[in-house]
C-alpha cells in the first residue's frame, strides 16, 4: 500500500532489516541438516493420523494429505519471508484506511517515504527477534508466492480453504540441543502441536472465515493517522529499550502491567477491547487445544514425552534473560503464554466432563465457542452448551 508512490510500511526493507539482523542457527553439516529436513517430513506426515485419532476432528472423504496444505520446513530467513507475506495481506484493509486520511501534496509524500522506512526498520527488527523462537507455524492467512506454496487462497464453492504450515528447522535444532531431550521425540512433539492447527482449521469449514472476520472488524475501528501510528511505535521501542536494559530494576514489571505495555495495547479503542476478548479466546481455545494434544497422544508415540513437557514448560516460563522478557512483553508475547495454560487447563477440565465427544461441540458454531470468561471456567461453557442442547 502506498501514498504518492511510498509505501506506509517498507515491507521489502522489513525484510532486508531482518534477515541482517537474524542470529544465526546452531551449527549443523550439510548431511545432519538434510536429516533434519527429512525427518521433520516424516513426523508432519505421521503427525496428522495420530492427531485426527486423538482428536476425532476429520474432514469429508479424509484421507492421507486431503486437505492440500503444503508443510514447508523452512529456516529464519525463509519464516521472516513467509510472515511479511501474511503481514501484507491482513493489514490490507488498515493501510487503505490509514491511505485515505493522509495529506495529499509533496508533504505528505515524503512523510510516507520517512514513514514507511522507518516503520520497515522496525518491523524488521521485530520479525528478527521473533525468527529466533518460532519452532513450528500454521499460517491460517498465508497467500502464496514462488518460493511459497499455499493451499487455496480463493476456493470455488464448497472446497475447503487452507493455508500452509511452516517448520522452522534450525529453530527446532537449537532448543532440542538446549534442552538436551531426545531430537527424534522433540521433533515429532513439534509436529504433533502444528497438525494440531492444521486439524482445527481443515477440519473445521468455517473457522478460517471466522476468525478473519474478527481481525478485519479489530482493524477497521482502528481510528489512528498514519504519522501517530508510527509515533506510538517508536515510543513502544524507546520502552523497551529502557525497560529492557540490564540495570533497571523496573524491567521486572508483573505480566498484568506488561499486558498494557504491549504494542497490540497501543491502538485499541473500546470496541476493539471487546473484539479482542473474543480473539483472545479463541486463540486461547486453539493454543491449548494443541498443547493438550500433543502431550495427550501418549508416550506410546513419544517415548519422552514427560520429560520434554516438563523442560520445555520451564523454558517457556524463565525466558532468555532480562531483554528477551522485555521485549516478550512488549510484544504481548506473556499473553500467549497465558493463552497456552489457560487454554490446555480448558481443554482438559471440559474432556473430563464431557469426554472428547463432548468437547468437540466447540466446533459446532461460533456460538459454541468459548468466551473469555468460559475459558477461566469451563464448567460454565459446559452448562451453556450441553444444558441447552439437551433440553
Amino acid at each position: 500500500m502506498s501514498i504518492g508512490g511510498a509505501e506506509m510500511v517498507d515491507w521489502n526493507l522489513a525484510v532486508a532489516t531482518a534477515t541482517r539482523f537474524v542470529r544465526p542457527g546452531p551449527e549443523v553439516s550439510r548431511d545432519e541438516a538434510r536429516e533434519v529436513v527429512a525427518e521433520l517430513r516424516r513426523h508432519a506426515k505421521s503427525s496428522e493420523a495420530h492427531v485426527r485419532s486423538f482428536t476425532r476432528m476429520f474432514d469429508e472423504g479424509d484421507g492421507p494429505d486431503q486437505n492440500g496444505t503444503p508443510v514447508l520446513i523452512v529456516d529464519r530467513p525463509g519464516w521472516i519471508k513467509a510472515n511479511v507475506a501474511g503481514f501484507r495481506e491482513v493489514l490490507k484493509p488498515l493501510l487503505g484506511k490509514m491511505e485515505a486520511r493522509r495529506p495529499g501534496g509533496p508533504g505528505g509524500a515524503v512523510l510516507g517515504t520517512v514513514g514507511g522506512k522507518v516503520t520497515g526498520v522496525e518491523v524488521g527488527m521485530l520479525l528478527s527477534f521473533l525468527s529466533s523462537r518460532v519452532l513450528g507455524q500454521y499460517e491460517t492467512f498465508a497467500p502464496a508466492t514462488r518460493d511459497m506454496p499455499a493451499g487455496p487462497a480463493a476456493p470455488t464453492p464448497g472446497e475447503r480453504k487452507a493455508g500452509r504450515l511452516l517448520l522452522v528447522a534450525p529453530n527446532i535444532v537449537h532448543v532440542e540441543r538446549e534442552l538436551e531431550v531426545n531430537p527424534h521425540d522433540f521433533r515429532l512433539w513439534v509436529c504433533l502441536h502444528e497438525e494440531t492447527h492444521r486439524t482445527q482449521f481443515t477440519a473445521v469449514p468455517w473457522l478460517r472465515d471466522h476468525i478473519e472476520s474478527e481481525i478485519q472488524d479489530f482493524l477497521a475501528e482502528t481510528e489512528i493517522d498514519p504519522s501517530a501510528l508510527i509515533e506510538r511505535v517508536r515510543e513502544a521501542f524507546q520502552s523497551f529499550a529502557t525497560g529492557g536494559r540490564a540495570d533497571n530494576d523496573e524491567a521486572a514489571v508483573d505480566a498484568d502491567e506488561a499486558g498494557d505495555r504491549s504494542l497490540i495495547n497501543l491502538v485499541q479503542t473500546p470496541n476493539q477491547r471487546e473484539i479482542l476478548g473474543r480473539l483472545t479466546a479463541v486463540m486461547s481455545l486453539l493454543e491449548g487445544h494443541a498443547d493438550y494434544v500433543m502431550d495427550g497422544v501418549g508416550p506410546e508415540v513419544v517415548p519422552s514425552v514427560a520429560e520434554i513437557r516438563e523442560k520445555f514448560q520451564q523454558r517457556r516460563q524463565s525466558g532468555a534473560g532480562r531483554l528477551d522478557l522485555a521485549l516478550r512483553k512488549l510484544l504481548g508475547l506473556d499473553a500467549k503464554l497465558r493463552q497456552y495454560r489457560d487454554g490446555e487447563r480448558f481443554v482438559r477440565a471440559v474432556v473430563e466432563q464431557v469426554g472428547m465427544d463432548g468437547f468437540n461441540r466447540i466446533w459446532t458454531s461460533p456460538n459454541t465457542l468459548p468466551t473469555k470468561a468460559e475459558i477461566a471456567k469451563p464448567a460454565e461453557w459446559v452448562a451453556r452448551v450441553h444444558r441447552r442442547s439437551e433440553t
